[in-house]
């Protein structure tokens, strides 16, 4: 299998629902996005000292692939995102923020590799919320779109702080 397919030379990609879209739209902007916080969370997990930190990031890894696949399509159904995804979000951002000492002003990024790679991770989400966003004035989307990419910077950054207690 040839990984070039010569399909986009022209400037278009093709959605999951079959339509070409032009690769400097809003929409593909937006998933390259989500894209990029997969990549800067698969650093993260590289150099993550603590397994459980790790093993959260994988499971999310795979949430933002469902997430690039809602934004990939148009108007298809039933949603890749629902609701109970946001629910385990929260219920994570719970788990690990119960074992953190309070915070008391701004954090640093660089305590660690592993915790530094994760607040690039909330800083490309907090980016690829605003993306979403944008596509969301113009154009339909999953609603709960919006509220994971919240939910995950928040989460990164819990993550962060957890990885920064070695």
């Amino acid at each position: 299998m040839k990984v070039y397919t010569k399909t986009g030379d022209k400037g278009t990609t093709g959605l999951l629902t079959g339509e070409r879209i032009a690769k400097d739209s809003v929409r593909v902007d937006a998933y390259g996005t989500v894209d990029e916080i997969n990549s800067a969370l698969g650093l993260a997990r590289a150099w993550c000292k603590k397994e459980a930190v790790g093993e959260t990031i994988f499971k999310l890894q795979k949430l933002l692939m469902l997430l690039m696949a809602d934004l990939a399509s148009i108007n298809s159904e039933p949603a890749y995102i629902t609701a109970e995804h946001i629910v385990v979000l929260e219920q994570t951002i719970d788990h690990y923020a119960a074992g953190l000492p309070e915070l008391r002003g701004f954090v640093t990024p660089g305590e660690n590799a592993g915790s530094a790679a994760l607040d690039l991770a909330r800083t490309v989400t907090r980016r690829a919320e605003r993306r979403v966003l944008e596509l969301a004035r113009t154009e339909r989307i999953n609603e709960n779109l919006l509220i994971v990419l919240n939910r995950l910077s928040d989460l990164c950054f819990v993550l962060a702080r957890a990885e920064d207690q070695l």
